[in-house]
């Protein structure tokens, strides 16, 4: 007996898939609403390739880097009537946005003047241990690096900004700014710091 052929099953013809799939002669009929929305998605289908290929027939080589705009290009000028008409376009003026002449305070600074600022006078420095830093108590004396009538140090924000003498008026520390530090200064200290 044959091992390959089940006994209790009939033989069923077998198909093929060229048997099952129409041929290109054959057309399927679409449903009676397939053929409207068919339409449609070729429609749409279309005009977008068109618009693509206007695109692509838009650009030149230059616009892809590498070759230059004096190579000779297979795909037609536009002209350049197709662009928006620019007979009524007037020119645009900008706005002086130069320096002005003087020391004045510029425009808009005026929005700045309610602005805190964090300002110190640094009478000195001085270098301690902690064991030093510990045993100090009420009275204890604690000796700076600049002498009397040296002029002490204004920050403004813990930037160097000014030179100054202190002074006592109606028994109260005052500061008079004797130099103020230059930009260029005070960025070289506070580099080299």
């Amino acid at each position: 007996m044959d091992d390959n052929v089940d006994a209790g099953s009939p033989e069923e013809p077998v198909s093929s898939a060229a048997d099952e799939t129409p041929n290109a002669s054959e057309e399927i009929e679409p449903e009676a609403g397939e053929s409207e929305q068919v339409d449609e998605h070729d429609e749409t289908e279309n005009a977008a390739l068109a618009a693509a290929k206007a695109a692509i027939a838009g650009l030149s080589l230059g616009d892809f880097g590498g070759f230059s705009d004096d190579t000779p290009s297979s795909e037609p000028d536009i002209p350049s009537s197709s662009g928006p008409d620019v007979s009524g376009a007037s020119p645009f003026d900008l706005p002086d946005f130069g320096m002005s002449s003087g020391v004045a305070v510029p425009q808009g600074m005026d929005i700045l003047s309610d602005v805190n600022l964090h300002v110190t006078i640094e009478l000195g420095r001085t270098r301690m241990q902690l064991d030093e830093v510990l045993k100090m108590t009420p009275g204890a004396v604690v000796e700076l690096d600049k002498l009397a009538g040296d002029p002490v140090d204004v920050f403004v924000n813990e930037r160097h900004v000014a030179r100054g003498e202190v002074l006592v008026l109606n028994d109260n520390f005052c500061v008079r700014i004797n130099e103020i530090i230059e930009l260029d200064d005070a960025t070289n200290e506070f580099l080299a710091a």
